[in-house]
């Protein structure tokens, strides 16, 4: 029998898949989600041996989304798939994750390195003999792919990727043969923990750009902070903090950077998307002679249809790749020095104030008597219902542009897939976010989907169910899909849906008696009653809760409206 020699002279050996396993332990993960298939299943006997629990999905597309979610809350996900069917059902939810700076391990179950070899016809693939055509489709949305198909290799190439998908804030690809998950590496390399941290800045080069910002800020009589997605996916948030309450500078979300800010700080303005603007906000940043954008992403729904009127003349940005002032590019500087060292040489600043965004109810819902739930009502009033820490999922749709309208109480996290813009995504998402928040004693998770999205993802309520988590959902039941109404077919049938008895969804999906709460609110006093129940409010009620929220079918946020007016006149 062949062996192994260079394995005999290890001095302490592990399988590959253990390697594996263990490091995704290592940099904060404890569960894994995914779906088995005959060329993962030897690696998943491998999770619970490592003090990690396999979640489960009812399909690989919900996983995604469900990974993504669960990595917004914890810093990383894991996603298993098997090789063809299952990673390509994936595709979709990576695909959203590397365009918004998600970081995930997607972990692919591969057939053996003989069959790969001999290029023999089986199952799942295409017939061809060609064993690296998914791989190379997942290249275009990882940052890494490595292929396990040497084991010698096997504990560097995880650990390149790994580390790329922790730095670089994207998914990142690991094709594992059935045959390799039992092969040895070196197990004493787990004793040297994996690199994550941000390499630093040049000094000089840091120091040259922070005194040319200082010299614009300096100069500025009513500047701005905009904060923004990549301020949170590249691990910037406590610079942006610091540097925004020192400073006292009015400060700024774009829709993507909800929940960047401490929405409480007197110096907190509201949302800036152009002319999808919180009342004030709009006239202020514009009217600024220096923006100071953070993490910016510039796509046309989180600038309400690129409707921003703002000159680079009066912008410095600053990004995880280098800092532009102006029309100067200082690539390589990440921003996170430069955020520090700003902050520390510049004082307390005498400047202009900015809006002061609130949770009041606007007038003419306060006069209507119409008992009906409006979508103008509704997000100001959830506004004053949130609790701090509360993790805020909301999908593509009226919910996306509705919490624009919502002022955070403190430390609130806001999930939302503003860039990629899958339907379906804040179901899945909302799982994984969940089973992140119990791992971390974080007491209420909160979805607002429509029940067009839902129906694409309903199923990942059985995963709730099945992972006893207690989230608080609400399908927003307004007969179908409300944000392409407004882009075109405003009364066509393929914007509509068929309506589900969607609180009996629960029960069929095999919740026991007492485990689910739910509920149908048609009303404003509907509404009221219920955020005032106490058993459905309390973030320590073990419950699932699921709530019909009846809306208009025609009734939209007004940035809703600005977008959609946008988006059909570039679509014409």
């Amino acid at each position: 029998m062949f062996r192994d020699i260079r394995a005999q002279e290890l001095k302490n050996p592990v399988d590959v898949a253990e390697y594996l396993f263990r490091r995704l332990h290592e940099i904060g993960i404890r569960s894994i989600h995914g779906v088995p298939g005959d060329y993962n299943l030897v690696a998943l006997d491998y999770i619970k041996k490592n003090g990690l629990t396999w979640v489960g999905n009812c399909n690989e597309l919900n996983a995604g989304y469900a990974a993504d979610g669960y990595a917004r809350v914890n810093g990383a996900a894991a996603l298993v798939t098997t090789f063809g069917v299952g990673e390509l059902s994936a595709v979709n939810a990576i695909a959203g994750a590397y365009s918004e700076f998600v970081p995930i391990v997607h972990i692919v179950g591969y057939p053996t390195t003989g069959a790969q070899k001999d290029g023999l016809l089986l199952h799942h693939t295409l017939g061809n003999g060609d064993f690296l055509a998914f791989s190379k489709m997942s290249a275009e949305i990882s940052c890494a792919v490595s292929m396990l198909n040497d084991h010698h290799e096997a504990a560097t190439l995880i650990d390149h990727a790994i580390t790329e998908c922790v730095l670089k804030s994207r998914p990142v690809y690991i094709g594992l043969p059935s045959d390799i998950v039992t092969k040895k590496v070196d197990g004493d390399r787990l004793k040297t923990p994996l690199d994550l941290s941000f390499p630093p800045n040049d000094p000089e080069k840091e120091d040259y750009v922070v005194d040319v910002v200082l010299k614009y800020l300096r100069e500025a009589r009513n500047p701005v902070i905009l904060v923004d997605a990549c301020a949170i996916r590249h691990r910037a948030l406590t610079e942006t903090s610091e540097f925004i309450i020192k400073t006292g500078i009015p400060a700024f979300v774009a829709p993507m950077g909800k929940g960047a800010i401490d929405e409480t700080l007197p110096n907190y303005g509201g949302v800036y998307a152009g002319d999808g603007s919180n009342k004030g906000v709009r006239e202020r940043v514009e009217s600024a002679d220096l923006i100071l954008t953070i993490g910016s992403v510039k796509s046309d729904f989180n600038t309400a249809g690129f409707s921003y009127r703002v000159s680079q003349l009066n912008t410095i940005d600053f990004h995880s790749y280098g800092v532009k002032v102006r029309y100067s590019e200082y690539p390589g500087v990440r921003m996170n020095g430069v955020l520090s060292k700003v902050t520390a040489k510049l004082g307390q600043l005498n400047i202009e104030s900015g809006p002061q965004p609130n949770n009041d109810i606007p007038d003419t819902e306060q006069d209507s008597t119409q008992p009906t739930i409006t979508q103008a009502w509704f997000w100001p009033r959830l506004g004053q219902w949130l609790q701090p820490k509360d993790i805020v999922i909301t999908e593509t749709g009226t919910a996306n542009f509705g919490i624009w309208e919502t002022r955070f109480p403190k430390d609130t996290t806001a999930i939302s897939q503003v860039l990629w813009g899958s339907i379906g995504y804040a179901t899945g998402a909302a799982q994984g976010a969940a089973l992140a928040a119990k791992e971390q004693g974080i007491k209420r998770t909160i979805l607002f989907t429509g029940d067009g999205s839902f129906q694409l993802t309903a199923q990942e309520l059985s995963t709730m169910i099945r992972n006893k988590l207690n989230p608080i959902i609400f399908v927003i039941c307004n007969n179908g899909y409300t944000i392409e109404r407004f882009i075109h077919g405003m009364e066509d049938e393929y914007n509509d849906v068929q309506e589900w008895r969607y609180k009996d969804l629960p029960a069929a999906f095999g919740a026991k008696e007492g485990e689910v709460l739910t509920y149908r609110v048609e009303t404003k006093d509907e509404v009221e009653k219920l955020f005032k129940d106490e058993e459905f409010v309390s973030g320590d009620t073990k419950k699932l809760r699921f709530v019909e929220l009846v809306m208009r079918w025609d009734d939209a946020p007004q940035a809703l409206l600005k977008v959609a007016e946008s988006a059909a006149k570039r679509n014409a």
